[in-house]
């Protein structure tokens, strides 16, 4: 048995959410504020009976709630017979769940038909009024009253003055969980059918065990006196011992030693103990106490095996195994460590914890467990190793080894890249913002299944997988995209947002290096991710004919763009003059929301566009081929004026720009040097470097064309974050 999907409906921002379960890991990724937290919250809230507050509520809904409370309290409204009138504001979560045929004993209170016999079922947890009628007269009789009492010289509004104030401050009184059966032969998006209601309010409490690693964790300062009780590891070994370990509680074979040690102890101590205190007893008795009809004085030591590690430093590290001296208490261990430890015992606790909740002789067939977080101090590798071994840690039981009878699901949100590019695209889930819509009127969340992004089986879907695997990927936390196609790029555009685009610069955004052949083998995730996509790549001028060989950059020779990202993302012809004088408009793409994007959004692309420079005192139009080119043009005066250029990897290109400044040579001499010496791929590679130990960025000016992309993206991005 597994869950295969839940489906959560007004709960905070999450108005409508389907999200798909792995069968054995799934991550939740994605940008801040886009619904991760929530979705745990929900799970933990409907399935572990955690507190609802009203801000849980899709907030967007408190104008029809509002509504609902008006409603009531003119002198016609007649009393609620059922909660149907406000099944589209409450939050539910519907969990479904793959039942196997050796399973169908455990969920005889949740079958919905008798001719159900294994497959898919589903039920609806809902937070709801207790008792609707009681709710209606309550909140009517509350509200007359505050209005009666309210005085128009004052500003005053006397509790409650609605309905969503009414359910603020009663929400732990007027509402509880009751659960639905839900209608295996149709999908997620079906209405509640009232009739169906459980004689169980929570009938999952008895199929799946659920366990939780919350993201606060809160470890101690070792200079602070207040230790959180339960999060250190001391804490969490006393637990364990105490439930699974303890001798004295459940007595195993191998724990008779152990108890024969600790009885001859006690004996020993207690005869020592009498020893010592003969001398204080003999004392008592020469004041008369006690006498002949008073209780003797007797010492008797009560020795436990809790006692052993019943104390602040039972557990220590070890600096230096040979020397048991030099060990320091666990609070002095890094942060790190201290999360990652606590986080893997939590892990074991939870398993035996699960195995051995033996109630009415029966393990629970379902273990699901929460992590939010868990790279709270964590290194990036250690953040891997864990993602990597957790599962195997909750599945590292003789019970679990070979059993479908007991079944584990690990859920895992977070927002290191690091752990994201450690997992398969099937387990990533991807929170994706969106933003108002008529039945939402505030920003709202989906989740998209990653898992066939690419389809299956092809080699698009094994380079982004492995590009992604073996890139520092933020992708999927970001609030847009910039994919570049060099190094140069990569260096220099960060120090372009950071002094020309301040406002960028506050953005979240994930920059790409890839090669301009590959960028749009990343299309079909773009899609699906559905952010602003900024694309930065070289229009790469060769002969159209023979093989292709790289060509000086001119209008009218007949040549042809060599990148093929150009024309497959424009879907345009690949001739050299049309793609360089196409409209920047042209070079927008709007993408509409259909099967394979999430949702509307746009992408932007920018290569080399003719340069206007100042060459021996007329202006000259520059074309160039690549971004070394195009920044040599825009920055012509700033290179020429280089003093030291010994020993550097573009001294060659330097020395050429220095003598047509000095020898006043012809423009056509000058792009003549440059396509030569830019040629060289040692130039290339080292160019960027050069110029940062050579020059003050601060003088850089930002080629026309990347200027034009990155106003766009800011523009953009601008825009979203008002219509939100």
């Amino acid at each position: 048995m597994r869950i295969t999907k839940i489906f959560i409906q007004n709960f905070r921002k999450l108005h409508r959410c389907v999200i798909e379960l792995g069968e054995q890991k799934t991550l939740f990724v994605g940008a801040n504020n886009s619904g991760k937290t929530s979705a745990m919250d929900a799970l933990k809230k409907f399935l572990k009976g955690e507190s609802f507050k009203f801000n849980d509520f899709t907030i967007s809904h408190r104008v029809v709630i509002n509504a609902i409370g008006d409603a009531w309290q003119k002198d016609d409204s007649q009393q609620p017979e059922s909660i149907a009138e406000l099944l589209k504001v409450l939050p539910s979560l519907d969990i479904w769940l793959q039942v196997e045929e050796q399973d169908i004993r455990h969920v005889a209170d949740i079958i919905p038909t008798l001719d159900w016999n294994g497959g898919l079922l589903g039920v609806r947890l809902l937070f709801q009024p207790k008792d609707i009628a009681a709710m209606y007269s309550e909140y009517r009789e509350a509200h007359h009253e505050a209005r009666k009492k309210e005085n128009a010289e004052y500003e005053v509004h006397l509790f409650p003055k609605d309905l969503c104030e009414f359910w603020d401050k009663k929400l732990k009184t007027l509402f509880e969980i009751k659960t639905y059966l839900l209608n295996p032969n149709k999908d997620h998006n079906q209405a509640t059918d009232l009739s169906m209601c459980c004689s169980k309010n929570n009938p999952l409490e008895s199929i799946v065990q659920v366990d939780m690693i919350d993201a606060q964790r809160g470890f101690s300062d070792p200079d602070s006196r207040q230790e959180i009780e339960g999060l250190s590891l001391s804490s969490q070994m006393r637990s364990y011992y105490s439930k699974y370990l303890d001798p004295e509680v459940e007595t195993m074979d191998d724990d008779l030693a152990i108890l024969d040690a600790m009885t001859k102890a006690q004996s020993a101590i207690d005869d020592t103990l009498k020893t010592k205190f003969e001398e204080p007893l003999k004392e008592l008795e020469d004041l008369g106490y006690p006498g002949v009809t008073d209780p003797k004085i007797t010492i008797c030591s009560k020795i436990s095996s809790m006692d052993a590690i019943n104390h602040e430093t039972a557990i220590q590290y070890s600096l230096d195994k040979s020397n048991r001296d030099l060990m320091l208490p666990e609070k002095y261990n890094g942060l790190g460590y201290q999360n990652l430890v606590s986080m893997v015992f939590k892990l074991m606790s939870f398993r035996e914890g699960w195995l051995r909740d033996k109630k009415n002789d029966k393990i629970k067939p379902l273990h699901l467990v929460l992590v939010e977080e868990p790279e709270a101090h964590l290194h990036a590798q250690v953040q891997q190793v864990f993602v990597r071994k957790a599962y195997g840690v909750l599945r590292s039981h003789e019970i679990l080894k070979n059993s479908t009878s007991f079944s584990t699901q690990l859920v895992v949100s977070t927002h290191s890249s690091y752990i994201a590019k450690e997992e398969d695209f099937s387990n990533l889930r991807y929170f994706k913002r969106l933003p108002s819509t008529p039945e939402c009127t505030i920003p709202n969340s989906i989740v998209v299944n990653l898992t066939d992004t690419f389809g299956t089986g092809d080699a698009t879907k094994k380079f982004a997988t492995r590009y992604i695997k073996t890139t520092h990927c933020d992708l999927f936390f970001a609030d847009a995209l910039i994919m570049i196609e060099g190094t140069s790029e990569e260096i220099l555009l960060p120090h372009f947002i950071k002094t020309e685009f301040q406002d960028l610069g506050s953005r979240y955004l994930s920059i790409l290096n890839i090669g301009g052949r590959y960028s749009h083998k990343l299309r079909e995730l773009v899609n699906r991710l559905s952010i602003p996509t900024l694309i930065i790549t070289d229009i790469d001028s060769q002969e159209k004919t023979g093989h292709h060989k790289k060509a000086e950059p001119e209008r009218g020779k007949g040549l042809i763009c060599g990148n093929t990202a150009i024309p497959k993302w424009l879907n345009k012809e690949n001739d050299f003059d049309f793609i360089l004088d196409l409209p920047s408009d042209d070079k927008i793409l709007e993408i509409t929301k259909s099967e394979d994007v999430t949702s509307d959004f746009k992408i932007r692309i920018c290569y080399q566009t003719p340069i206007a420079v100042e060459i021996n005192g007329r202006s000259q139009e520059a074309i160039s081929r690549t971004f070394e080119d195009a920044f040599v043009y825009t920055n012509l005066d700033t290179l020429k004026d280089v003093d030291q250029i010994d020993e550097l990897i573009a001294e060659k290109l330097f020395n050429a720009i220095k003598k047509f400044d000095k020898e006043q040579q012809s423009y056509d001499k000058l792009r003549k040097d440059i396509f030569e010496k830019l040629d060289d791929s040692r130039v290339k590679a080292g160019f960027a470097l050069d110029l940062l130990f050579s020059f003050d960025p601060n003088d850089f000016k930002v080629p026309q064309y990347i200027a034009e992309g990155l106003q766009w993206l800011q523009d953009e991005l601008t825009r979203i974050a008002r219509d939100e």
